[in-house]
Order: structure tokens, then sequence, then C-alpha cells
């Protein structure tokens, strides 16, 4: 292999050298100058490695932990979430793991609950910051109705509840454990003005909506924060699909639905 010819990868973010024997195997990998093999593997965390794998640097120990305290809140959504339903049906019938993500990676990707919502959030969050003024008027305009092209318009405020009436226990205490570990920023105004933003919004905040808040104290923009929602979310889907698998359909949860109108069956039958 000449010289020429070993430089035809170009990424900003990584860089490698391949082994002498074999030209499609790496000897020595680079995440933004770091030596992945040879020194962030034996003394950096999972999420001081994603994170400098999306901002391309070192994150500090508060960074890191705030990450870390995401990755956690999301990690399993639970079977009442679209995404990790999606992964059970994959599983209980019998799916390739891959179809199982694949479908948890669909369901869970949406403006509704999903990380397309997330990424609206965080335009949000860019827009409006610590404005009240600017929540208000972004919370209380509807949105213009877009031509379709991906994503349907959202029916309600992204970054909130598409139903309930109270912000849920776990957002409360994900937001809690952040604003303990964070000084300031999106996630410190939020803790202190989260009941007004519901107010005027007429919905309770949804953890999609403390993700962009914390995201954008990270760092991050609402495309890679939406990437990190659909990677972060997928090990409950995984867990749960695995789970159903080997119930089989016999056991599978499905969700009760109380008719309060049921008219009952119809003559003759």
């Amino acid at each position: 292999m000449t010289a020429e010819s070993k430089d035809i990868i170009h990424s900003r973010l990584w860089e490698e050298e391949a082994a002498d024997a074999d030209p499609f195997t790496a000897d020595a990998c680079y995440c933004s100058g770091y030596d992945v093999y040879g020194e962030v593997l034996e003394h950096a965390t999972y999420p001081e490695y994603l994170y400098l794998l999306f901002r391309g640097e070192r994150p500090s120990a508060q960074t890191a932990r705030a990450l870390e305290i995401l990755a956690i809140a999301i990690a399993n959504p639970g079977p009442r979430d679209p995404s990790v339903h999606a992964a059970m049906c994959a599983g209980v019938g019998g799916s390739p793991g891959a179809a199982a993500l694949m479908a948890a990676l669909a369901a869970g990707a949406g403006v509704s609950g999903g990380a397309r919502e997330v990424f609206l959030s965080m335009q949000l969050w860019a827009h409006c910051a610590d404005h009240p003024a600017a929540w208000h008027e972004a919370l209380t305009t509807p949105p213009a109705a877009g031509r379709m092209q991906v994503w349907p318009d959202a029916e309600h405020p992204p970054g909130f509840a598409a139903h309930g009436q109270h912000c849920s226990l776990p957002v409360r205490q994900t937001l809690q454990a952040l604003a303990a570990c964070c000084d300031g920023g999106c996630i410190g105004w939020l803790a202190t003005h989260r009941e007004t933003l519901e107010l005027i919004s007429g919905r309770p905040l949804a953890m999609t909506g403390l993700l962009a808040a914390a995201l954008t104290d990270l760092g991050f923009a609402p495309a890679a924060g939406e990437m990190l929602t659909l990677l972060l979310r997928l090990p409950g889907a995984a867990a749960h699909a695995l789970e159903q698998e080997k119930s089989g359909i016999r056991h599978f949860p499905f969700f009760a639905l109380d008719i309060t109108n049921d008219p009952g069956p119809r003559a003759g039958q």
C-alpha cells in the first residue's frame, strides 16, 4: 500500500493507523487526538467517551456526570413507551435483534414523545433561553402549519407531555438530580420556572423537554441531541425485546382497556 492510499479516510474526529500486514485493520485509533485503545479505554468512562465522540473534546467531571444521569434516566423508557413496545412486539414475534432495534428507533423517532421532539425542544431552548417573554410567546402562539415532508406538524408544544395533568415523578426526580449536578444554565432556570412554563403551555413538562434543556447546557446542537436520544434509549428496548422473546406471545403484556361506553354485543351475536 502506498503512502497516498493510506490517506483515503478523511474524518475530523477520527484517525487510524493501518496494520502493516492488513490494510483493512487498524493498529491504532485516535478520537480527537486521544488514543482510544492505548489511553481512553482504561481511563475514561462511557459518558466521557460519548462526549468526546460527539463534541470532540474531553468533558469536565460535572459535564460527564450530567451526561451519565441523562443516560440512566432514559436508558429504559419502559413498556408504556412506543419505542420499547415496538421492540417488544418484534421480540415476541421472533424477529432478529436488528429488527427489534430498528422498530424501537422508528417508533421512538417522532414529534410526539420521540427524538424529533427533543430536536424541536432544543430549538426552543436556543431561541428562548431564560427569557420568560420569549417562552410565553413560543408556548402560546400556535405553530404555523407547514408542508409535511418527513415529520407531521407537532400537536402540542415540544418538550411538554401530550397527556397528563401533572409533571411525572421520574421527570421531577431527574430534574432535581441534574439541578444538583449542574450550576445555572437551562437546567437551573427550568428547575425554578418549571411550573410557570407548565401553566403557560397548559401541559406538564415531559422527559423530552428536560432532555432538551440538559443537552443544550452540555453544548450539543439539536441534531446531535436527537441522535443521542435515539441512541441512549436503546438499552431498555433491547432488554425488553429479549425478555419477550423468551416469555412468548401468551405472556405478552397487552394493555387492558376500560371502555366506559361499550354498547355490548350486537343483536344476534
